[in-house]
């Protein structure tokens, strides 16, 4: 199933969530104009065989930066329309939530622990792994803890046909998560940092139920309900 929207209002417009977008977007444009992508992705992606390989020889960029670089680049036009998509539909609630500031470390923190559940996963892999689907990932950890009762319009595909549907953002996202470990069990080798999604996933989903205060939850939806009364 695909989401297209999420019937979720939020306080104040999401400025980090657009920001990210921008900037993905940005790298993403370089890339495509660029003559040595290939070069771009093995420079500045995360290769797990480099990051405490004080003997590696291949030119890369700083093993633990790549970290953060290769959150903004992507492999193709689906992998960057797919993240873009989820990210735009469920991250505004959950920097909404969370706070703008809070929700950089928020994201980052995910987008890292993502990259180490796939370092962890395969230390030796000398294939730099790019895109922003570990960060995102988070953000629908956290949203599944954080709204699973909100409604997700989405396409289910069903043989040639398609039709759309409102579901709950608990079966949504859990239907997407356990996609994940399907294709990590079954398809590992496809070059899809699945596990990187999974270890992202439940990242924001400790994140949110950790260190999301119980007040925060009471404010924001005491907001949304006042806001909804005056329109």
């Amino acid at each position: 199933m695909i989401p297209i929207k999420d019937d979720n209002p939020t306080r104040k417009y999401s400025i980090i969530r657009i920001i990210i977008l921008i900037l993905c977007s940005l790298v993403f444009f370089i890339q495509i104009s660029s003559n040595n992508n290939s070069d771009l992705i093995f420079y500045f992606g995360f290769k797990p065989n480099s990051l405490f390989n004080n003997s590696y020889q291949e030119p890369t960029f700083n093993p633990i930066l790549t970290i953060l670089t290769s959150m903004f680049m992507h492999d193709g036009w689906i992998h960057f329309l797919g993240n873009m998509l989820y990210l735009w539909i469920f991250a505004d609630n959950v920097e909404d939530i969370i706070g703008r500031k809070k929700f950089i470390i928020f994201y980052l923190f995910c987008g890292t622990i993502a990259a180490f559940t796939q370092f962890f996963g395969n230390i030796n892999s000398p294939i730099p792994m790019i895109g922003a689907s570990g960060a995102i990932a988070g953000v629908l950890g956290a949203y599944f803890y954080l709204f699973p009762k909100a409604k997700v319009l989405v396409i289910v595909p069903l043989l040639i046909f398609f039709f759309t549907t409102r579901l709950p953002a608990a079966v949504v996202l859990g239907f997407w998560f356990i996609i994940q470990f399907i294709n990590f069990s079954i398809i590992n080798s496809s070059g899809v940092a699945w596990l990187a999604h999974i270890g992202g996933f439940i990242a924001g989903l400790i994140y949110a139920f950790f260190f999301i205060k119980n007040k925060n939850i009471k404010d924001y939806k005491k907001g949304i309900s006042i806001m909804l009364k005056k329109n």
